[in-house]
């Protein structure tokens, strides 16, 4: 007998639920695809092109419409024999400045071998080189830069790029930059010149609401779940927990598919609403944890100590209340402290991450100041704690406190 088998309870083509997946059509989006396909336009008409920046929360919907509008625009403009249009795409995740974005497009044009090394040159030299390449190209070409905000403040392409032409880098080559975000303050802290550049054609994508999203998984989970895999109610679950969270699709999609996932495991044939509230606490715990695994030791200290916090009914708190707390907690786990302010500079870490919120309090002459709250569930939070950090006495009494105040 075979140890693996095939198992198709649930899913018909799970992969229709996968962040990979194109759909056929995009759902909810119509406003943003027309705004878009306006400031795609001077393209099609044979001018250079916009420079577009777009932003919006993870999973609402930024990549996915540019790739498809992208697709079709490089098939619509073959009408026209004057021309002539490249799309290039880059996810700067790992590339923290305009140099090693500068490195990967030249990388990325030439033919394997040829490639540069992503150290040694100084920046005007790669800029010049990515030049070079791009003369090669000619034409139109489209430069999408996703994650863009991970350039940081080191973001000299943004500025140079859009102007070689005209600074007289370019001749045969018409260059548009398309830069995707999802850091809302990404664009006020650009350089004003850049801002002028990169922001020439603005677009926003708003988190989808429950509606929205339940329109989104029907259309997917057709293709994905077998006629009467789901359970009444489960759709409309998973796009109500999405929407109250983030409003992010990639969320109600990723719930939905591990739900399936877990009624497969339990040899069901349909995903039930307990299989979507197994899931949501998995993927909340998953969330948690992977934000962590970018902390240092203090930085997951100073999250034990707001979960203490909670723990004791006490949150939302003063970072100066947190801060007596985790003088504590370093000294019961034998770590020497960090300053107030580093301690401060990790509870914003932990924000970014999304797992902390903070509401700023205006209190007139004693000055302003952050509280801050657990923003993932207490269980999740303290779950995803015991697995990586070794303070099994702290934590069990931790865990003790929170039974005793009902915070769970």
């Amino acid at each position: 007998m075979p140890r693996f088998e095939r198992k198709r309870r649930i899913f018909k083509n799970k992969d229709a639920l996968g962040e990979s997946y194109q759909p056929d059509s995009i759902e909810e989006r119509d406003e943003e695809i027309d705004a878009y396909m306006d400031a795609l336009q001077p393209i099609v008409d044979g001018w250079e092109p916009n420079n577009i920046f777009i932003y919006g929360n993870t999973g609402v919907g930024k990549t996915a419409v540019t790739e498809y509008l992208l697709d079709v625009l490089q098939d619509d403009v073959e009408a026209y024999d004057d021309v002539s249009l490249s799309v290039i795409s880059v996810n700067c995740k790992t590339l923290n400045s305009s140099y090693q974005v500068a490195v990967e497009l030249v990388n990325t044009l030439r033919p394997t071998g040829a490639e540069i090394s992503s150290t040694g040159y100084p920046q005007q030299t790669v800029f010049k080189k990515l030049y070079e390449e791009l003369e090669a190209v000619g034409g139109t070409i489209l430069i999408v830069l996703d994650e863009v905000d991970s350039i940081g403040e080191k973001d000299e392409l943004l500025y140079e790029l859009p102007r070689a032409r005209s600074n007289g880098y370019l001749d045969e080559a018409k260059v548009g930059l398309i830069g995707i975000s999802n850091d809302f303050k990404f664009r006020e802290q650009l350089d004003p010149r850049v801002k002028d550049t990169l922001c020439e054609r603005e677009l926003q994508f708003p988190p989808y609401d429950a509606t929205e999203l339940k329109n989104i998984l029907e259309s997917r989970a057709e293709v994905a779940v077998v006629d009467e895999g789901c359970e009444s109610g489960v759709v409309s679950l998973c796009a109500a927990v999405a929407a109250r969270d983030s409003g992010s699709a990639r969320q109600a999609l990723d719930l939905l598919r591990l739900a399936g996932e877990l009624a497969e495991t339990r040899d069901a044939d349909t995903i039930t609403e307990a299989e979507v509230d197994d899931a949501r606490s998995k993927l909340e715990q998953e969330r948690v944890e992977e934000g962590m695994r970018e902390l240092t030791a203090h930085g997951r200290l100073a999250l034990l100590t707001v979960i203490s916090k909670a723990a004791k009914d006490e949150t939302p708190c003063r970072a100066s209340d947190i801060y007596q707390e985790y003088t504590r907690l370093c000294e019961s786990s034998g770590m020497d402290t960090l300053a107030q302010r580093s301690v401060h500079n990790h509870l914003s870490d932990l924000r970014m991450l999304g797992i902390l919120s903070a509401e700023e309090n205006r209190s007139g002459s004693r000055g302003n100041y952050y509280s801050y709250e657990l923003d993932v569930p207490f269980t999740s939070a303290i779950d995803a704690m015991d697995d990586v950090l070794r303070l099994d006495r702290e934590i069990e009494t931790i865990r003790e406190i929170a039974v005793m105040n009902n915070v769970g």
